[in-house]
């Protein structure tokens, strides 16, 4: 482009406009494969609410911890087999082949979920879903990345991540609007259909990636499409430039198409190893920071900060949301200014501090959670009263936090003067539940009364405003832009199934961990995992802000070396070229 590399720190968010202002196919062809991070996002973020629902209409989720977690997780656990199929289904036939069938495959999903008889039918439709995102995770930004012109390829890459975050907050404005709703989980997660099918028929009058088309030979198609995404003067020079690499594969001597082909060649090429190891550790670090859990069960962190109402759960945790969409647009103004790196180690510091705060204010709320009351507990009837309390040797030593912890039978209701007295354990029945709230008193199962509570929220705010610029955003584009093209699906593919298994392990316990070693047990883990991943991160992850795909490739031919100011040696070395 213009002369080789592109100075990053001239690459700014003006230009990203500046540029689709001349080329407008650049930001149709962006926003219509960005709605793939749409999908990703409105599932992600309306299961949270749904959830809560679904726990009312039927008995077995809300006894059940482990069939909460399945609900959620069965979404993860497609996105698995989505993301490895999806990524030698666009190596193979193509990215727009893949998104469309990404879409066909999501609509089946929401239709199937909003017609749920049952909790197995929620499941079945929410493993369909998971198969459309999965595949969508990974093939929308590869085919925005490849359709971009370098300079302005992670401000275009990042849209995705905006759609994302805006998906996740439209599903919580969706939450909202049908709490009052008859079918109220239905709508949410049928709703999900929608933009699937707005995206179908988008992409049918959208063209293939040019750089697959060049790798198929298609070189008149392939010219076509750049002449409508670059200037005249710079066509030629992008052709040349996917012709270099399409030799440089073909001196490789590896020109197996077949699956197993592919991995036997990644472990014996150094720079596609390389980028495995950086495509996957951004991927890994993204999950076991732990945003799913707040994605996925916001609304519920929330009830555990002492916020017992649906409604104000979901209100609350429209908040996180909304900063998560804000701060993907940050991104876009910022990460092909001062690099993908430098965001994703200035992110990793944010959420540990976060996290640890966040683990010390649920150890505080805790510890100071209102008292059971035999007075209070008796108030209702004896056979109101939870039996766990009954039985226990030392119930004057019980609080709130006791009560809940000691069955999914047990629930606590609060004082009727105030919610920060001391209150009743009583059995969690749907009738039990009726004479609490008859009494306008507040029944918690999730959380407690806390005057902690709007500090967790806030810490919460915290934490997403950390994430999203930063972790949030970045891992997609590195993984867009570090592998060679030959590999590129696949390598893509690869590192988006670490995701999702990441994402799977972490969706999958973290209801459970919170029952076996509390809420701030629980971030203060995640914690950890967050300082593994920083490590990682510094170590193995280099800097590609700015740079042709070809120049790439160069980089990790040579291999990459952290220094201590969060950059390579060669990146130094381009700044003092300047």
């Amino acid at each position: 482009m213009e002369g080789g590399i592109v100075k990053p720190d001239k690459t700014e968010f003006t230009e990203c406009w500046r540029t689709s202002w001349k080329k407008p196919y650049i930001m149709r062809l962006a926003f219509s494969a960005g709605i793939g991070g749409l999908l990703f996002g409105y599932d992600t973020g309306v299961i949270s609410g749904a959830l809560l629902y679904i726990r009312e209409d039927f008995e077995s989720v809300d006894k059940q911890t482990w069939l909460q977690e399945t609900i959620v997780s069965m979404a993860v656990a497609g996105a698995i087999v989505g993301a490895a199929f999806g990524g030698l289904f666009s190596d193979k036939y193509g990215r727009k082949k893949a998104i469309l069938l990404a879409d066909i495959v999501f609509f089946i999903g929401a239709v199937v979920m909003a017609a749920a008889v049952g909790p197995w039918m929620i499941i079945l439709g929410r493993i369909f879903v998971g198969l459309g995102v999965g595949m969508a995770s990974m093939t929308a930004p590869l085919y925005i990345s490849e359709a971009s012109p370098a300079r302005i390829r992670g401000a275009l890459v990042s849209t995705n991540g905006l759609l994302i975050t805006g998906g996740q907050f439209l599903s919580y404005l969706i939450n909202l609007a049908f709490t009052k709703t008859p079918g109220t989980w239905r709508w949410m997660l049928g709703v999900a259909g929608v933009p699937a099918v707005v995206q179908f028929f988008l992409m049918l009058s959208l063209p293939e990636s040019p750089r697959w088309l060049y790798r198929q030979d298609k070189l008149k198609e392939a010219r076509s499409i750049l002449e409508k995404i670059y200037p005249a003067h710079e066509v030629e020079e992008e052709m040349k430039a996917l012709q270099s690499s399409i030799e440089a594969e073909k001196a490789e001597g590896s020109i197996g198409e077949g699956l197993f082909s592919k991995l036997k060649n990644i472990w014996g090429n150094d720079v596609v190893r390389r980028g495995l190891y950086a495509g996957v550790t951004v991927q890994v670090a993204q999950q076991f920071v732990g945003i799913n859990t707040v994605m996925y069960y916001s609304p519920t962190i929330v009830q555990f900060a002492g916020f017992a109402s649906n409604r104000t759960a979901l209100a609350l945790s429209l908040i996180t949301s909304g900063l998560n969409a804000i701060g993907s647009i940050v991104s876009m103004a910022f990460v092909d200014r001062y690099g993908r790196r430098r965001l994703m180690i200035i992110s990793m510091f944010g959420i540990i501090t976060c996290l640890v705060a966040l683990s010390i204010l649920f150890f505080e709320a805790s510890s100071h959670a209102p008292p059971v009351s035999s007075f209070e507990s008796l108030h209702f009837a004896r056979n109101s009263t939870c039996p766990s309390f009954l039985q226990a040797s030392e119930p004057s030593n019980w609080n709130c936090m006791s009560c809940l912890k000691a069955s999914s039978d047990c629930a606590f209701c609060a004082n009727g003067d105030s919610k920060y007295h001391p209150g009743a354990c009583l059995a969690a029945t749907d009738a039990i539940r009726g004479m609490c709230r008859g009494e306008q008193r507040t029944w918690y199962t999730k959380g407690c009364p806390s005057r902690f509570g709007i500090f967790a929220v806030l810490l919460l705010g915290a934490y997403i405003i950390s994430y999203s610029p930063g972790m949030g955003t970045v891992p997609w584009i590195v993984n867009s832009e570090i592998y060679p093209l030959k590999y590129r699906g696949i390598g893509g593919g690869i590192a988006a199934v670490s995701n999702w298994v990441s994402n799977l392990i972490v969706s999958e316990t973290f209801l459970t961990l919170t029952e076996a070693i509390g809420s701030a047990g629980t971030f203060l883990l995640f914690a950890g995992f967050s300082t593994i991943g920083l490590v990682a991160i510094f170590f193995l992850v280099p800097e590609t802000k700015g740079l042709q795909f070809e120049e790439v490739e160069k980089m990790l031919e040579k291999g990459f070396r952290p220094r201590l100011c969060c950059s390579s040696k060669d990146d130094d070395d381009d700044d003092n070229s300047k």
